[in-house]
């Protein structure tokens, strides 16, 4: 069940604010570094959970889908970077898993509108001009469903070229106007 976030920072339309945080095996990750790519952000709120071990297994499981749709693609949690780490490990996770243990960006991107101070399980989809096109918050008993977010970023890769196509068109009739 997804509910759409008020927050007042994530919204779609708005630009992603940029932020950095280590991953599961120590790497720093920052959003700006992807600028160019489609990016997925999924945040749970802990491991070893039903519900956030299912939603990150089940992405394993499709992951060939997901890299299909050439988008970066990472999990964020409160937890500490060691504990994703074995997280990950046990579940052989492909996915980065990045440490928000201040929850910094999560109140950014994971505030749900009815609970605004708690940690909501939540998808954005970045565009690759850092455009937030996709920003879904829910109860922490529901998890995404995975042909939702694949067509999301699908639907996000497609605006930016046809973004591009029509700017070449432009391009193209100035050109041949002059």
């Amino acid at each position: 069940m997804f509910y759409s976030s008020k927050d007042k920072c994530i919204r779609p339309g708005s630009v992603a604010p940029d932020f950095e945080l280590t991953d599961n095996t120590g790497n720093l990750w920052r959003l700006s570094d992807n600028r160019g790519n489609v990016v997925l952000l999924l945040f749970y709120p802990a491991n070893e959970t039903l519900v956030c071990t299912r939603q990150l297994c089940s992405l394993r499981d499709n992951w060939d889908k997901y890299r299909a749709t050439q988008a970066e693609i990472v999990a964020i949690s409160t937890a500490p970077s060691e504990e994703n780490h074995r997280f990950a490990e046990k579940y052989k996770l492909p996915i980065r898993i990045l440490s928000d243990e201040g929850r910094r960006i999560t109140r950014l991107f994971a505030a749900h509108r009815l609970f605004p101070s708690s940690f909501m399980r939540a998808v954005t989809v970045i565009d690759a001009n850092g455009i937030v096109r996709t920003h879904q918050s829910m109860l922490r008993a529901f998890r995404p469903d995975d042909h939702d977010i694949l067509l999301a970023l699908y639907a996000a890769r497609s605006e930016v070229f046809d973004a591009k196509r029509r700017e070449l068109r432009n391009r193209i009739r100035k050109i041949l106007l002059s």
